[in-house]
């Protein structure tokens, strides 16, 4: 006879009726609470640090880029300096401005600012900071410069502040590096070499020509000028008596319009970028100077 197998059945615990439920969740709640202001105060945190390590950054280019501007420009100055004719630049008009963008202090340029600029209600294409920025390249880094020959160049932006540029700084070569120092000296108003005293850059009291040198000679440049002329043989008969002051736009559209210019002429038939007008004047002044 077989054995009948066994049924198992499964036997449910019994459950006892839990009358404290209501309780344990009035005091997770807070607990749950307390864990979501945690992760916000996390998340604000991290914002924070982030923001921070960007204005650390930013500040590190600056202070790098300063110390960047060192005397490093050799310069040959001959025996009888104090009776050669030099040369002054004068850049009118540079788009130089600095605005808060987010939580930082910045110089606005039209890649980088566009949405800012637009919120704003302003025509990106007007900010070109590095237009200037070639144009002291191109200054700084010709013959002329290097022989002595350069008495200063001066730099007044769209809002009417005035800087000078000593002839023997060193300009960074890069844009980035070239806007922490703007942005410093714009905010501090000065910028020194590296361990020395000496103020390589300073924004001065308008007007410009309350620096300019007595009786020398002011010539602008503009494409709209009716005197077309021949740089070369310009100058020949206008920068050897007396310093000469060049006075150029820094800008990307428009002219410039200062009382203080003596004549205006134009160097080319067609519009030239201001530090390719700038190579053409330098590269005419050391023709007539033997400057090679």
């Amino acid at each position: 006879m077989v054995r009948p197998y066994g049924i198992k059945v499964n036997k449910r615990k019994e459950r006892k009726e839990r009358y404290d439920k209501e309780e344990d969740e009035e005091e997770e709640q807070p607990k749950l609470e307390q864990k979501r202001k945690e992760r916000v105060k996390r998340a604000k945190k991290e914002v924070t640090a982030k923001a921070e390590e960007e204005d650390d950054e930013e500040n590190e280019i600056a202070e790098e880029a300063a110390d960047e501007l060192d005397v490093g420009i050799p310069i040959v100055v001959s025996d009888n300096k104090k009776d050669q004719t030099g040369v002054i630049f004068v850049l009118e008009k540079a788009s130089l401005e600095v605005a808060k963008v987010g939580k930082t202090y910045q110089l606005l340029n039209s890649d980088d600012h566009a949405n800012f600029l637009r919120k704003n209600g302003r025509d990106p294409a007007h900010y070109r900071p590095d237009i200037t920025h070639q144009a002291l390249l191109m200054i700084l880094d010709s013959p002329v410069n290097k022989a002595g020959r350069l008495k200063a160049v001066y730099v007044r932006t769209e809002q009417g502040v005035l800087f000078e540029v000593k002839p023997h700084v060193r300009i960074p070569r890069t844009y980035k590096r070239f806007a922490g120092i703007m942005l410093q000296l714009l905010q501090k108003l000065s910028i020194s070499a590296a361990g020395k005293r000496e103020k390589l850059m300073r924004v001065i009291k308008n007007p410009v020509t309350g620096h300019l040198p007595p009786n020398c000679r002011k010539i602008g440049f503009s494409y709209s000028s009716e005197k077309l002329v021949n740089m070369q043989k310009h100058l020949s008969t206008v920068c050897n008596d007396t310093d000469t002051v060049f006075v150029l736009g820094a800008m990307s559209h428009g002219k410039i319009e200062c009382d203080y210019i003596d004549d205006f002429v134009a160097i080319s038939g067609y519009p030239l970028s201001a530090a390719y007008c700038i190579s053409r004047i330098c590269e005419a002044l050391s023709t007539n100077w033997n400057i090679i």
